[in-house]
């Protein structure tokens, strides 16, 4: 039996809340999920594998093909056993050009600092590829070649390889990213989240550089999302089977639709940000299939029928964050796109003014996301997504639904609305609400 076709666990990571919709693509390919745990699924299969979860998986950051777990208490342990796994049998690279990264996740009391992990790991791993072929492989932090992964927790070590290399999310259609971009994979979480169906109109208003409309647009084509990605971890295996991985690719360009069903709107008021979200479209090979407009939120066209409207408004960076004299202040820390700023109170007039006209802006803007919701009438479902709870609460709509996703660091939170017309009182009553 070749490495190619030995069994062994599969971890796949995503982003933290997405779990439970990476087991469904899991088992939709036809693997068990052996375990769950809130960024990541385990299941089981052969290398080959790896590369068809590569190829299909949505929500899926790394799919990490386990080679061994062992026990060691000491990092000279780890380098001797490390050192005794045939790494001139595995790593497809061992001329002069080879290369090797590795990147580990260390909570140890025997490591204050995981790049030692690392150092050790790279030590041995090298080491033994001079040792048996004579040529000692380079390495560093790139990740477009052999990548291997180190766990090491306690006294629990597990090594796997890497068959991914880059982020999953990287999917080769984003040419043009705006700022705070979301990744690829929160997105598709996030529209099967919805539940949407692709018979029905998806509509996505403050688009930024299109992500989640493109990513939908893939969702409903049923288009393999590696499709557009030519290089993988897997590659750089020895023995790699080129011709399966071709085979596989060209039976998932052959499974894919070729139009949808029904209409993807996406807009945004911003000039360059619908016209970048237009070339990435292109790119990925749906930009015939959305609708992009340029125009403020709640002037983006609703067909009749019902559907889905999902917003990703500011979460506080996009609005005139303008710096404030150098005075005596108190910070305020807030969370705002993956990072985090500090906003000054000064002691003068003039901070607090430019602290107030920021949060008076973001608090018209998602109370404009209520009154919006309001009109657009019943059959539609409403979501908004954002790190900003405090503003969330000016939609002035009861949420039907709230799921936690991070965005990066940041908790965020995407909240559900059932849409209807009138006030309140005209609504007929709902059934039990479902919030976490």
């Amino acid at each position: 039996m070749s490495f190619w076709e030995k069994k062994s666990k599969i971890l796949a990571t995503c982003p933290r809340g997405a779990a439970g919709y990476l087991r469904t693509e899991i088992e939709s390919l036809g693997f068990p999920v052996l375990s769950e745990i809130d960024t990541a699924c385990q299941t089981e299969g052969t290398l080959e594998d790896t590369m068809l979860l590569n190829l299909h998986l949505r929500t899926a950051g790394r799919v990490l093909y386990q080679l061994q777990i062992f026990k060691v208490i000491t990092p000279a342990a780890l380098y001797e056993r490390l050192k005794a796994i045939p790494w001139e049998k595995i790593i497809f690279e061992s001329g002069p050009d080879s290369y090797v990264c590795v990147t580990s996740a260390v909570d140890t009391p025997q490591i204050i600092d995981s790049r030692f992990a690392n150092m050790k790991a790279k030590d041995a791993i090298v080491d033994r590829i001079r040792d048996k072929t004579g040529l000692r492989p380079d390495s560093g932090p790139g990740k477009d070649r052999a990548l291997i992964h180190l766990y090491w927790r306690n006294d629990l070590a597990v090594i796997y390889i890497d068959t991914s290399g880059e982020h999953l999310s990287r999917r080769g259609y984003r040419k043009i990213p705006l700022a705070a971009p979301m990744r690829e994979t929160l997105a598709a979480s996030l529209v099967m989240a919805t539940g949407w169906k692709a018979d029905t109109p998806l509509i996505n208003p403050m688009c930024g550089s299109g992500t989640l409309a493109i990513e939908a647009a893939l969702i409903a084509l049923e288009r393999a999302p590696g499709l557009g990605r030519n290089h993988y971890g897997f590659m750089h295996i020895k023995n790699f089977p080129r011709q399966t991985w071709q085979e596989m690719r060209k039976k998932a360009r052959a499974a894919a639709r070729k139009n949808l069903p029904a209409a993807l709107i996406a807009s945004d008021i911003d000039p360059a940000a619908v016209e970048a979200a237009r070339r990435n479209a292109e790119t990925a090979g749906v930009g015939h299939l959305i609708e992009f407009k340029t125009l403020p939120f709640e002037k983006t066209p609703v067909p009749g029928g019902g559907g889905v409207i999902i917003l990703n408004p500011p979460y506080g960076e996009r609005l005139d964050a303008v710096p404030v004299r150098r005075e005596p202040i108190i910070e305020r820390k807030m969370q705002i796109a993956g990072k985090k700023i500090i906003l000054r109170k000064s002691g003068g007039t003039g901070g607090t003014k430019q602290m107030s006209g920021t949060r008076q802006k973001l608090e018209h803007l998602y109370e404009n996301c209520g009154n919006w919701f309001k009109s657009v009438g019943r059959g539609y479902r409403g979501y908004i997504f954002t790190g900003n709870m405090e503003m969330a609460a000016k939609v002035g709509l009861r949420t039907k639904r709230r799921l936690t996703f991070y965005n990066g660091q940041i908790e965020c939170r995407l909240l559900e609305y059932e849409l209807y017309a009138g006030s309140k009182k005209s609504r007929p009553p709902e059934k039990k609400q479902e919030n976490d």
